[in-house]
């Protein structure tokens, strides 16, 4: 583990974005970092494409998500 050092308002970015989406501050920039990572890697993919990719890999049936909420 280490320390990256970001500006102060990303800082405050990543505050306001951990608490709307229920996260830590270190969870939320791990999945900003993953999420950045992933669009490099897969330039064809659009941001919902790869969060279904992620789930079903982990083994999430978003299908059945779908389904409720429609």
């Amino acid at each position: 583990m280490g320390i990256v050092s970001i500006e102060d308002e990303l800082h405050e970015q990543l505050r306001r974005a951990s608490k709307a989406s229920y996260r830590s501050i270190n969870a939320q920039a791990a999945f900003w970092i993953r999420i950045g990572m992933l669009c490099e890697l897969n330039p064809g993919m659009t941001f919902q494409e790869l969060v279904a990719r992620e789930l079903k890999e982990a083994g999430v049936e978003t299908g059945a998500l779908a389904a409720t909420a429609a």
